[in-house]
C-alpha cells in the first residue's frame, strides 16, 4: 500500500522539522543492500534487521524513516541515519 500524497505534504521529521519526501527506488535498492549486509542501525542503536518496501527521507538527507503498509513509522528513535545512504556501495 503506497503513501497517500495529501499526508505526505504535511509530513515532518519530529526530530528536525524538516520536511520529507517518498526514498527513491535507486535509493531504497541501496538501503536495503545495507541492511542485508548487517550492521544498520536506528538512531536507538537497534539493528534494522528487515528491508524497507518504501521509505521517507528528510529533505537534508539526515534521517530515513521507513513506512509499513502505507503508514510512515516517524518516531526520532527509529529512524534510520542518511549517511547510510552515502557509505552503501
Amino acid at each position: 500500500m503506497a503513501i497517500d500524497h495529501k499526508l505526505l505534504d504535511i509530513l515532518c521529521c519530529p526530530a528536525t522539522g524538516a520536511s520529507v519526501q517518498l526514498l527513491r527506488k535507486e535509493q531504497l535498492k541501496r538501503l536495503n543492500d545495507a541492511i542485508a549486509q548487517g550492521g544498520t542501525l536506528y538512531f536507538d542503536d537497534t539493528p534494522v534487521e528487515a528491508p524497507l518496501k518504501e521509505a521517507l527521507i528528510t529533505e537534508n538527507g539526515e534521517r530515513i524513516y521507513r513506512v509499513d503498509d502505507g503508514i510512515p513509522i516517524m518516531l526520532e528513535d527509529k529512524a534510520i541515519p542518511g549517511q547510510v545512504l552515502d557509505n552503501a556501495k
